[in-house]
């Protein structure tokens, strides 16, 4: 029995997809077969390109995902340039960092709006599209490794993280029966801009190692795999999952 993970004739909608893991599961899905409708503030012109040059269909929405009154022109907008949307990755996010003590509201939803509020909505104006259309589709949350560990001077972030780990579970009770396949993976460790600051902290970059099981850092790529498999007929029965693409960060 063969496996299916081609997605020709899928269009993905990713979000914040112009760097980093936004990047790779953009191109990731687009090396799949699917094209891409990639949402941000800044042009993702290197993502476009990659995509592109795999024969693949890109277009642009630019919209401030810290603003749920986009969310319904985000898809109508992918639907009217590419006739459907099947796959839906909320990938944008935002990080503040400060002592519990000294967090600010400003701070807390700054982060909470884009990692979790604007999740929610986007997602729904997607299931709606789909339910509309008389079909299924997938929803692929970014969780993270604060989905399950607390963190330290995060605490929107961690909030957010974790909220997206229970609004996947939730979204994916109500939602399997209309087709809809609900999941997440959690990235660990990986190379990104985001931790540079880590990597090039010998003392930290030396701790984070030593609890990886794998001893590396994960690069960007390393998270396509699972997002495919998710977006694919190969992850037709996983609802609800949240999956650790960690090198054994948790295992440990």
């Amino acid at each position: 029995m063969s496996t299916n993970f081609d997605l020709s004739g899928k269009v993905a909608l990713v979000t914040g997809a112009n760097t980093g893991l936004g990047q790779a599961l953009a191109v990731g899905l687009a090396q799949a077969g699917a094209d891409i409708a990639a949402v941000g503030r800044s042009t993702p012109a290197d993502t476009q390109k990659d995509v592109e040059a795999l024969g693949r269909k890109f277009h642009f929405i630019k919209a401030d995902l810290g603003d749920t009154s986009v969310v319904g022109g985000v898809v109508d907008e992918a639907v009217k340039v590419f006739g459907t949307v099947d796959i839906l990755v909320n990938n944008a996010g935002t990080i503040m960092r400060n002592d519990a003590l000294d967090f600010t509201e400003a701070e807390w939803d700054t982060v909470m709006n884009v990692n979790l509020k604007t999740a929610f909505f986007l997602s729904q104006a997607f299931a709606r599209h789909v339910t509309d259309a008389g079909k299924g589709g997938s929803i692929i949350n970014i969780a993270s490794m604060l989905s399950f560990q607390g963190g330290i001077r995060v605490a929107s972030y961690t909030a957010s993280k974790s909220g997206i780990a229970g609004l996947t579970k939730l979204l994916a009770n109500e939602w399997a029966s209309k087709g809809i396949n609900v999941n997440a993976i959690a990235p660990g460790y990986f190379a990104t801009n985001n931790t540079e600051a880590l990597r090039a902290d010998e003392k930290r970059n030396a701790e984070i190692l030593g609890r990886i099981p794998a001893g590396r850092w994960g690069k960007p790529d390393d998270l396509a795999g699972a997002a495919v498999f998710l977006a694919s007929d190969a992850g037709a029965y996983v609802h609800g999952a949240v999956i650790p693409v960690d090198g054994g960060w948790l295992a440990r």
